[in-house]
């Protein structure tokens, strides 16, 4: 389109000079004593127009020579270029390739060129981030190597180059270094080591899912299982695993957290950092009670937790396994005292109807019998346990069971029957 515009804006300025020369009778007269010369008009508009032209690509040719030795530098400086940044390329293809000697070597010669463009007196816009990835390439390349003092030190000068040209560019470099430095001082198992880079990142890089990911593994190398939990649960909400993974992930932290925990209030201060998620989970929630019974904390608490897992338990019994069943029921028992508490006739009613809805089941009718006896019923404690006992699985449960029908046979001052009764505990 611009060919054919140009091609009938000529066209239009030849009709139009034809039609102007054609009419045009006018003379120049030149003087020279004792001379005179008369000339066309149009011969001495077209000797002008030719004058023009010719001081004009006069002066473009002598434009041209004289910059033919700075053209020359600018190749010789994008050849450079050129060959710095196709090192690099070199370098990142050795790298994927597992060839991290040449990676290396292809890294320093990056830096190798980019010096001697300096030297000439040639600066790049971008050379500090050019400098910094190749220090970080042959640092990764070492890490590979294994040579610990090359990554150190190639590590150093990519953290202490200045900045040069973009500002957020030079600044995605140094959080890049960091977190590649976190993630060697992981593989060489040094979790402090880890954790202090992770720590000098600022606020925005560290909440970043790569960076959390580091300090959960740096956390858990470095047996710190209330960090671990933190950093989990932030990745949870940020969907960083599957919901399969993050719930066995949590619950190996919970367990291994509740394990170091040797106070109440610090229980109570777990507890409280779970998600409604955890704290459904039954395997959490028993372990969480035991140990809170074990360290003598109010049983009200504990039955507290375990409340919602009951609740599941009746509505969706079969979604518990049958070791989960028997901790909850074991978790329950330990947790009544037997006191005259409005909690405790509470649970009663609702073991009890529990109970009755599901007659073939001996671990209700255990914990039944079992509240009943603490609670001084001793009738239906009776009944309850001498149906639970001789169907019982588990033996401890079962003998459990012998042992409290020997309790209440003492009571009832029948030594026969609390001597059957010890005699098949003594059995299991």
């Amino acid at each position: 389109m611009r060919a054919a515009l140009w091609l009938m804006s000529l066209f239009a300025v030849a009709v139009a000079s034809a039609l102007l020369a054609s009419n045009n009778v006018g003379t120049v007269s030149i003087f020279w004593t004792p001379y005179r010369f008369d000339v066309s008009l149009n011969l001495v508009v077209f000797g002008l127009v030719i004058i023009l032209l010719t001081l004009h690509w006069a002066q473009r040719a002598l434009t041209a020579m004289f910059e033919l030795p700075k053209q020359a530098k600018r190749w010789r400086m994008l050849q450079k270029e050129r060959a710095a940044h196709v090192a690099l390329l070199d370098g990142m293809a050795q790298f994927m390739e597992g060839r991290f000697l040449r990676a290396r070597k292809s890294a320093e010669a990056v830096l190798v060129r980019e010096k001697s463009l300096a030297d000439s007196g040639e600066v790049m816009e971008h050379a500090g981030a050019l400098r910094a990835v190749a220090h970080i390439l042959a640092a990764e390349s070492a890490h590979a190597l294994q040579d610990k003092a090359s990554r150190q030190l190639h590590l150093e000068r990519a953290l202490q180059e200045p900045a040069s040209g973009n500002a957020s560019l030079h600044q995605s470099l140094v959080e890049g270094s960091m977190l590649r430095a976190a993630r060697w001082s992981l593989d060489d198992r040094d979790a402090a080591e880890s954790l202090l880079w992770l720590d000098r990142l600022p606020q925005g890089v560290s909440r970043r899912t790569l960076a959390m990911r580091l300090r959960l593994k740096a956390a858990r190398l470095a047996g710190e299982p209330s960090q671990a939990l933190d950093t989990a649960l932030l990745l949870i909400k940020h969907r960083a695993f599957t919901s399969e993974a993050s719930a066995s992930m949590v619950r190996s932290l919970v367990f291994e957290l509740i394990a170091k925990t040797h106070e109440l209030g610090q229980m109570q201060r777990l507890w409280a950092r779970l998600g409604d998620a955890q704290r459904q989970s039954p395997d959490l929630a028993i372990q969480a009670a035991q140990h809170w019974l074990s360290l003598k904390g109010d049983p009200l608490v504990a039955r507290a937790w375990l409340k919602p897992i009951w609740h599941r338990l009746l509505k969706e019994s079969n979604q518990f396994s049958k070791s989960q069943e028997l901790k909850l029921i074991q978790c329950l028992d330990s947790s009544f005292s037997g006191l005259d508490s409005q909690d405790e006739k509470d649970w009663l009613l609702a073991i009890e109807s529990a109970q009755r809805a599901n007659p073939r089941s001996a671990l209700l009718q255990f914990l039944a019998g079992r509240l009943c006896q603490k609670r001084q019923l001793w009738g239906k404690a009776q009944v309850l346990l001498t149906q639970a006992a001789p169907v019982l699985q588990d033996a401890i449960v079962r003998r459990q069971a012998w042992r409290a029908l020997a309790e209440l046979a003492e009571q009832r001052e029948d030594l026969p029957a609390a001597l059957q009764a010890l005699k098949k505990a003594s059995m299991d």
